[in-house]
């Protein structure tokens, strides 16, 4: 019995508009900035023409590639709330799909911009089986002190009695068919800008490692810590973190060159450490495992791997010769893409937007 499941990160699926851009610059887009904005009132009206009409491309695109996934289960990232997911579910998704994700869950979590992680659910799966829920359960309230993991790295911009999870750690109790799958969902913190002589990502690690260890031990808390390995259960969802990525250097004159390096460090050793779970994407080739393209420059430019769908050591080993699916269709003509991986773009991508997001969806096959 196959269950098809799925993550995407679809990147600011939002109901409502920011105007905090007239005041702040650093978020304000850049399209306006070409434009001598009179009145607070003139910005306002301007932004939400961009915002609609940028809108309206992205999320077509978003749902080509959701519909690309062709999941039974689909666990997203940045979802704004439920009235947006349901919004884009029947305006978008169902006009593309046809066969709509009925059962939907998303609980508010702890993002200060108020996107969250949510997941959509068909009421059968492609070969009949029924997908029950029996249980959703938010994570979002534990801290630090209630793992006893705060330290000395974290307390440069935490509390102890500060929460753990910068947007939620959301477990579902399923049965596919009669049998039982409990599933994971995630965002962890972003890389953010550098500080103290650290990069954005070595300066935000010790939230992501605090973040992973409480994925493990809420994992561990309900099937026993030591008794994991033979139970079925998926992490899924954007780590913003990579064990591994690939250097792109060259030119589009003279050529590039893509060249694979393993992190000396990364908050997914929590996860991977003795075992505790697989990363399927290792099946693929070093340089075809990416799903987002980083770029702050000619100097600065890399392919990694930010989405996961995380499995059990029982759920990889019934799975050994499964392959997950990247779909990259969405991704905008930016991208630099390593030979003989070019796909056919959506209608109307462009060079760097619109886009269906800038992280790329992974699917994958699972014999449950």
């Amino acid at each position: 019995m196959s269950l098809r499941l799925a993550t995407f990160n679809i990147e600011n699926l939002m109901s409502r508009f920011d105007f905090s851009g007239f005041r702040n610059q650093l978020k304000q887009d850049r399209v306006l900035r070409l434009f001598e904005v009179k009145s607070e009132a003139e910005y306002q009206r301007l932004e939400e023409a961009r915002t609609i009409a940028h809108t309206d491309d992205t999320r077509q695109m978003s749902a080509l590639a959701i519909a690309d996934c062709d999941a039974d289960i689909l666990c997203l990232q940045e979802a704004d709330n439920m009235a947006s997911l349901q919004a884009f579910e029947y305006n978008y998704l169902f006009r593309m799909v046809g066969n709509g994700y009925r059962q939907k869950y998303l609980i508010e979590g702890n993002d200060s911009r108020g996107i969250d992680v949510a997941v959509l659910m068909r009421e059968e799966t492609r070969d009949g089986q029924p997908i029950e829920c029996l249980e959703v359960k938010s994570h979002a309230g534990l801290t630090y002190a209630d793992l006893g993991i705060f330290n000395d790295a974290l307390a440069s911009s935490n509390r102890p009695n500060d929460r753990i999870f910068k947007r939620d750690c959301l477990e579902l109790d399923l049965r596919i068919g009669g049998r039982p799958l409990t599933l994971y969902v995630v965002h962890f913190k972003s890389m953010g800008p550098a500080r103290e002589g650290l990069d954005g990502r070595q300066a935000t690690m010790p939230l992501r490692v605090a973040e992973a260890k409480a994925v493990r031990h809420i994992i561990e808390s309900r099937f026993g810590r030591g008794h994991t390995a033979d139970k079925m259960f998926a992490i899924c969802g954007d780590m913003n973190d990579y064990q591994e990525k690939v250097d792109i250097l060259g030119d589009r004159r003279n050529g590039y060159e893509f060249v694979p390096r393993e992190e000396e460090e990364s908050a997914l050793d929590v996860l991977t450490a003795d075992g505790f779970v697989e990363n399927p994407m290792l099946r693929r080739p070093v340089l075809d495992r990416w799903t987002l393209f980083h770029s702050r420059g000619p100097q600065e430019r890399h392919l990694c791997q930010l989405d996961y769908i995380w499995l059990s050591p029982a759920l990889a080993r019934r799975n050994a010769s499964q392959v997950p699916e990247i779909i990259r269709g969405g991704q905008p003509f930016r991208t630099i893409f390593p030979p003989g991986q070019e796909v056919e773009r959506y209608p109307r991508t462009g060079w760097d937007r619109p886009k269906a997001s800038d992280h790329c969806p992974v699917a994958m096959t699972l014999d449950v």
